[in-house]
């Protein structure tokens, strides 16, 4: 900028009268408002670069209750008594009544001869809907039912800080190890509290599969007769029952969840807290108020010599 200023007046006039005309500029005026310029620059750099020091621990509030969603995935939840299948019927009340009503924790337990954690409890919604879209009849190899497996999965997922903890078991009730009521009993002793829903019908339906060639043929048994299965509300209700919970049928719509989730607002939560975390400090308002504070001396420094000087 010096460089410039020079070369403009040195266009004007002859060394000696520029030097004649500039005798009231001060070089240390000048000088100390670039250098003023400069720190102000080097201090909006240091706020950018937003500087911590000390710390501060920071406690959130888990609103909400955190619930494990049970769904059965065995071949029985094929059938077609409900549209366009159990299985599917019960994702998608799953997915809609989380996606638009649900607060909290959410988590997944697929189960049908054993029992796996598809989804951990948490916030993350869309990674709770990729888990439960992706449960099919094959997502558990071995095929069965073992309701007390999926009981046990699902109460050690739990927090166990957490009372009480919130199961929602969503099945057609058959249980062919016949281990849910009692395992429902045992673990009731520690505080789990389990809702199930019912999906299916009374009636039933044949339970339809892919043969090798991936075309639909009827499930049948050892003596060639097609499977039919029904929906078996007497093993759900004692279950709930058991575990301190409710049944509810699921309905065409889903409207058994809608149920469940009225349910849970009358359970009483004791309120829980997530892990503390330690943050640094922000400390960029410091160079900022540097900043504003050398621009406002700058724009006050002038570049004239006093008076006196220049007679003098």
């Amino acid at each position: 900028s010096a460089w410039a200023r020079r070369k403009q007046l040195a266009q004007l006039a002859a060394p000696e009268f520029v030097r004649e005309l500039t005798r009231s500029h001060s070089p240390a005026r000048r000088a100390l408002k670039n250098a003023l310029l400069l720190l102000a620059v080097a201090g909006t750099g240091l706020a950018l670069a937003r500087p911590q020091w000390g710390e501060q621990a920071e406690i959130s509030h888990l609103y909400g209750q955190d619930t494990l969603f049970i769904l059965d995935c065995s071949r029985s939840m094929l059938a077609s008594d409900v549209a366009p299948s159990r299985l599917q019927r019960a994702k998608l009340a799953i997915l809609d009544c989380v996606q638009h009503r649900w607060h909290g924790r959410v988590g997944l337990v697929a189960f049908a001869g054993e029992a796996f954690l598809q989804c951990p409890l948490t916030f993350d919604y869309g990674a709770f809907q990729d888990a439960l879209l992706a449960v099919d009849d094959k997502t558990i190899p071995v095929q069965g039912t073992d309701m007390g497996c999926a009981l046990d999965e699902a109460f050690r997922a739990m927090d166990k800080a957490q009372q009480p903890k919130i199961c929602v078991l969503l099945s057609d009730g058959e249980d062919l190890e016949k281990s849910g009521l009692r395992t429902a009993q045992a673990l009731a002793k520690r505080g789990l509290v389990v809702f199930t829903v019912g999906v299916g019908t009374l009636a039933g339906a044949e339970i339809q599969v892919l043969n090798e060639q991936g075309k639909p043929e009827l499930e049948r048994d050892s003596r060639g007769e097609a499977v039919r299965s029904r929906l078996d509300e007497t093993n759900l209700r004692g279950i709930a029952q058991a575990a301190r919970g409710s049944y509810y049928a699921l309905g065409p719509v889903g409207e058994g969840l809608a149920k469940v989730r009225l349910a849970l607002e009358n359970v009483s939560v004791a309120p829980g807290f997530a892990p503390a975390r330690k943050l640094g400090v922000d400390r960029f308002h410091w160079p900022v108020a540097g900043v504003l504070l050398l621009l406002v001396f700058e724009s006050l420094i002038g570049t004239r010599r006093r008076l006196r000087d220049i007679v003098s």
